[in-house]
């Protein structure tokens, strides 16, 4: 199931790739009035947002010098049968690979003040910056039902209009044994 888009001060984010549906929003993108994204994740795949609009705001909320960005607040509720043990979030211009360093897409990467990522359900932290842009989030567990709220910053440094945000979430596997691996 698609829901609506949701545009935020001039920022649109869409669930039309599937694995979340998006279920409302609010804020200014700003630090102390963030985007929030009510979003339920329905199944294991990657569960992708749909950003666009960025290169056409005009005095962007963490707009700085050859920088446009914003703050986002997640609630995301695990509509999964699979209990989330990390919570993985990475950036990509083209879906097809990896966010490079010179797209200028990352995580607040240059701004160390914009750099405060938290998540409620995870104790632990881990930015990646190179070779691809990505937050994970583990030493917790989101079960089925459960909601987990996650905060951090995207800047863009070469802003377009298209980006993507790839939600990735870990549950281990069970096994009997060891198999041996196939090349």
């Amino acid at each position: 199931m698609r829901a609506a888009p949701v545009t935020l001060a001039g920022i649109t984010f869409s669930d039309e790739l599937g694995g979340v549906v998006l279920r409302g929003g609010s804020g200014r993108g700003t630090p102390s009035d963030p985007f929030v994204l009510y979003e339920d994740i329905t199944d294991d795949g990657p569960a992708i947002l749909v950003v666009r609009g960025l290169a056409d705001r005009i005095g962007g909320p963490l707009q700085g010098p050859g920088q446009m960005g914003f703050s986002l607040r997640k609630i995301v509720t695990n509509r999964t049968a699979r209990v989330w043990y990390s919570f993985e979030l990475e950036l990509r211009e083209d879906l097809a690979r990896p966010s490079t360093y010179e797209d200028g897409l990352s995580f607040g990467q240059a701004t160390a003040a914009s750099r405060h990522f938290t998540a409620d359900r995870f104790r632990t932290v881990q930015m990646e910056d190179e070779p691809l842009d990505a937050v994970v989030f583990t030493d917790g567990a989101v079960r089925p039902g459960e909601t987990v709220t996650v905060s951090l910053s995207l800047t863009d440094y070469t802003p377009v209009n298209l980006f993507y945000l790839l939600q990735r979430r870990e549950s281990p596997s069970a096994g009997l044994g060891s198999t041996p691996s196939g090349g």
